[in-house]
């Protein structure tokens, strides 16, 4: 929980400290991810090759799950499209599999039209009961100088960066939605297109100033009415006592004022969103902060594998740790 308001009295607080307890576990599937096997099942090679056409055009020889594994190969190990192209050819090599490797051309002209064959990231939550979701966004620089340009030359760049926007399951921790959009794009304005990709009811909306107005109340209402929305007021937000009955953004700003900053985060679970920026910081320290892509289409599948990778990369190990209060020195 962050004591950013209470930054006059941290030297007498006690230090939060964690430990691992499935260690062992978690070791083990930590090295599980860098095998090749993880990212080449068997389902993609036997479905390397395109389905035939029924309507007119060209046949495509490759289907949509081996560009896929391609992509995905390359995104993990951190390789471009070459690079990519030339493990692929030596690991089936070695496999002794007689199956063509799509070249670098083909993987980026397919990158900018692949559609995801299953659709939605919260294929794997479990359950049927409501989530928690947490909402937050983030920003993707755009290959290219145009920042160091800028920076150190003093040119003016028109490149930019994306907006990345996620969804998370607090309880499970994987990424349930994704949305990219340009950088002049409001994060209000992305909770409907999140939440449209979410299927199971919500039980609570957890986000941080940024997303506090009414559309975003009005969002979550109108995908689960019962949902608790959990947002703290603006700084400059004034309580409008006149309204009956009061509406939860005025019950949250009275609360604040009444009982404190810290009392209200733990009275309402607010510290759980810290975990949709561990995921942010997770997605950038093994994808990257750098977009390779450079349409946006491309850019889109990037952003859409990257987050199935880490989805698949939790699934394969997920430490459980013990909080542990420790005294400060």
């Amino acid at each position: 929980m962050p004591f950013k308001h209470n930054a006059a009295r941290c030297h007498r607080m006690d230090n939060m400290k964690f430990k691992v307890a499935n260690w062992t576990e978690y070791e083990a599937g930590l090295r599980r991810r860098g095998s090749l096997t993880l990212w080449m099942t068997a389902e993609a090679l036997s479905s390397w090759q395109a389905a035939k056409r029924t309507t007119h055009g060209g046949q495509p020889r490759y289907s949509d799950l081996a560009i896929e594994t391609v992509l995905t190969v390359g995104l993990v190990f951190g390789l471009r499209l070459r690079q990519t192209e030339g493990l692929l050819l030596s690991v089936l090599e070695l496999m002794g599999l007689d199956l063509a490797v799509p070249d670098h051309t083909t993987l980026s002209r397919r990158a900018r039209t692949w559609q995801s064959p299953e659709g939605r990231l919260g294929r794997r939550i479990l359950g049927e009961g409501p989530v928690h979701v947490l909402i937050d966004s983030t920003g993707l620089q755009v290959y290219g100088a145009g920042q160091w340009l800028e920076e150190k030359q003093g040119a003016r760049s028109r490149r930019g960066w994306r907006k990345l926007h996620l969804a998370l399951d607090a309880d499970s921790g994987e990424i349930v939605a994704h949305v990219m959009t340009d950088q002049d794009t409001g994060d209000a304005s992305q909770v409907e297109p999140l939440l449209d990709q979410i299927e199971l009811p919500i039980g609570q909306f957890t986000a941080d100033g940024a997303y506090d107005g009414k559309p975003t109340y009005d969002a979550v209402t109108k995908h689960s009415a019962d949902a608790a929305v959990i947002i703290p007021p603006r700084a400059n937000a004034v309580e409008r006592p006149d309204t009956k009955p009061a509406s939860s953004r005025d019950r949250h700003f009275a609360a604040i004022h009444t009982d404190g900053w810290m009392k209200w985060q733990a009275a309402t679970g607010y510290g759980k969103r810290s975990l949709v920026e561990t995921a942010i910081g997770r997605y950038k320290a093994i994808n990257g902060r750098r977009l390779r892509a450079r349409s946006f289409g491309a850019q889109q599948t990037e952003v859409a594998i990257g987050c199935t990778v880490l989805n698949r990369m939790l699934a394969c190990a997920r430490p459980k740790s013990v909080c542990r209060i420790g005294t400060t020195s």
